[in-house]
């Protein structure tokens, strides 16, 4: 069986298996209703990637985009919005370590959570595969090896950050923490997110005002500290990452924006 016709089975029972979830939504919980201001369909962001380390120097070594697709992706009778997060490096930072990711959500519209996660990464020859359907309404996480209680109104790890972006911090304060549970590798984590200040950012394409965060991140094998993230998203109602610096085992990472369309709200942040 060629990996294209698993794809196209794999994702016919999971759509499946949502339509049977929300079907029988009346023996669960109603979904929430989350007022979104901040992004719409047609919305795509796009980053340059550098790398970072004592033996290469500063490199750039690949780009990275998010989209939310166009169309209206019904799942059961749920209207939808379809992320696209795709990672790759190029040039020659393919000889070092090679990475073409991509990630998928099916976000519910209204309660801003997923529905269906699609998670295919390979990293340095690593390879993963992962399906997630989100019974929401039962509070259970289905991937393709375990069956996993939730807690209610879980995200995804693209998911989260599209939820956050939906908060409104004009009254934030440094130290303000915002929390996110986020359901990955068949675990379910709380992530901290720390309020670190304002600041205006330099890039290729201007210098915008932003709100700069401190996301916590798991530590183990790539990071080797619970804070060294730091995020800065436009400080206007879009809310997007116009910057991401992060340290790793091994040097550091970093994402710059460097493209954007389809916003839903002028952007207000881009100050030159």
């Amino acid at each position: 069986m060629s990996n294209f016709y698993k794809y196209i089975v794999t994702t016919f029972l999971l759509y499946f298996v949502v339509g049977a979830f929300v079907a029988n939504a009346s023996h669960g919980q109603e979904l929430r209703k989350i007022e979104n201001t901040a992004f719409h369909r047609g919305e795509k962001i796009t980053y340059r990637v550098f790398y970072d380390s004592y033996l290469t120097g500063n490199v750039n070594a690949g780009i990275a985009s998010l989209e939310i697709k166009p169309d209206n992706e019904v799942i059961a009778g749920r209207n939808t919005m379809n992320v696209v997060g795709i990672g790759r490096t190029r040039g020659a930072f393919n000889f070092f370590f090679r990475v073409v990711n991509r990630y998928e959500t099916f976000l519910d519209e209204e309660a801003i959570v997923p529905l269906l996660f699609i998670r295919r990464i390979n990293e340095g020859g690593y390879r993963k595969s992962q399906d997630v359907v989100f019974n929401q309404f039962e509070n259970i996480a289905i991937s393709n090896t375990a069956t996993v209680p939730v807690i209610p109104n879980v995200q995804d790890i693209i998911s989260a950050f599209y939820y956050l972006r939906t908060y409104n911090y004009d009254d934030a304060k440094v130290g303000d923490i915002f929390d996110v549970s986020f359901f990955l590798d068949d675990s379910v984590y709380v992530s901290r997110v720390v309020f670190d200040g304002r600041e205006n950012v330099n890039t290729r394409i201007g210098t915008f005002r932003t709100l700069r965060f401190r996301p916590q991140v798991l530590t183990g094998d790539v990071f080797s500290q619970p804070y060294p993230m730091t995020l800065w998203i436009s400080d206007d109602k879009n809310k997007i990452p116009v910057m991401i610096q992060s340290g790793i085992v091994v040097g550091s990472i970093k994402m710059e924006l460097t493209e954007f369309s389809g916003l839903k709200n002028p952007v207000s942040s881009r100050v030159r």
